[in-house]
């Protein structure tokens, strides 16, 4: 293993330094050593009797010893292995989430939620699971947006999707191939070893998207396995408007999210219920679970600890040799 020594707190260099040389000048200026007089001084020293010992300037070394690795302690050193392998799953992927206006339907009996707080939160759940993932999000309605690029950061991540609403892109339609084409271009540079994209939603495409076989032929040539979600029925339901009155449900194309799938390597899945949607996520994190070695300078071993004890055992070293030496020990 190769090993580099580095300060994790580099920015107190500036202060650590100064202060070193402020306590150094003080001492050299303000600092003054206790005299002892005693009647027989001048006589012993006339005859010859003054110690030769430099146990002073031994004491004095420790001390300054100390001195120095308390200011290296405060900046935080730590032994980084370079050279170390460690386990990370290669995948990329990219969720493709609807937020049309049928997406604010409650039609789950287990659950009062809407259909986009349930896939919210199960996304977030997900998302929770995938430590050593980027991962991105496009959402789409009438249009789509990449709302965050691939990212490892599950903050900003989460973030996103806690944010999203019916409105954040208009909701008046379903441009499902058009959301997917989104996602395809933010996964065409990656270099991950495997790349996926989850698409979810409960409608049929609008008449303004694309043709499906285009997002599915750049799929094949990019190597991008693709999920799909139908939430949501498959079937044809009715439902009580209070302006309209009785009007029909969208109805997820259960036939074409299959066949993107089937096409891509894919699965679909249909969540019928909250419980539904969280076995899918869960069903999908299971099968995409790649490992491989990449080499990654992340293993910082902290030497605060052992420095700490060093400065604790000068310390006292000192303390002993200031008390005894006088007495020959």
């Amino acid at each position: 293993m190769d090993y580099v020594l580095r300060f994790a707190n580099q920015g107190l260099w500036l202060l650590a330094i100064p202060a070193f040389f402020l306590v150094l000048l003080w001492r050299a200026v303000r600092y003054k050593r206790t005299q002892y007089v005693y009647p027989l001084t001048a006589v012993a020293i006339g005859a010859g009797l003054r110690s030769a010992h430099y146990y002073k300037r031994i004491i004095n070394g420790i001390r300054f010893l100390v001195l120095v690795l308390l200011a290296l302690l405060l900046l935080k050193p730590q032994l980084v292995d370079t050279s170390s392998q460690v386990k990370v799953a290669g995948i990329d992927i990219v969720l493709v989430l609807d937020v049309s206006g049928s997406m604010q339907f409650q039609d789950f009996k287990d659950d009062a939620r809407s259909r986009v707080e349930i896939a919210k939160d199960e996304a977030i759940r997900f998302i929770g699971k995938r430590d050593n993932d980027a991962i991105g999000l496009v959402v789409f309605g009438r249009d789509a947006i990449s709302r965050c690029p691939l990212t490892l950061d599950k903050h900003i991540l989460t973030q996103c999707v806690s944010d999203l609403q019916i409105g954040t892109v208009n909701p008046d339609g379903t441009v499902l191939a058009t959301g997917m084409v989104t996602a395809l271009n933010r996964l065409k540079d990656s270099a991950a070893k495997s790349k996926v994209i989850i698409v979810l939603t409960d409608g049929e495409p609008s008449e303004e998207d694309v043709d499906p076989k285009i997002p599915l032929e750049v799929a094949k040539k990019l190597g991008i396995k693709i999920y799909t979600i139908g939430i949501g029925s498959d079937t044809q339901e009715r439902f009580m408007d209070p302006l309209y009155g009785i009007v029909l449900k969208p109805q997820v194309n259960a036939q074409l999210l299959a066949y993107i799938a089937s096409q891509t390597g894919g699965r679909f899945f249909m969540a019928r219920s909250s419980h539904d949607m969280r076995d899918i996520y869960t069903t999908i994190d299971q099968l995409e679970r790649s490992e491989l070695q990449a080499p990654i300078f992340s293993h910082y071993y902290d030497l605060g600890a052992y420095g700490a004890w060093l400065v604790l055992a000068l310390m006292v070293l000192s303390l002993f040799f200031s008390a005894y030496w006088w007495f020959g020990l």
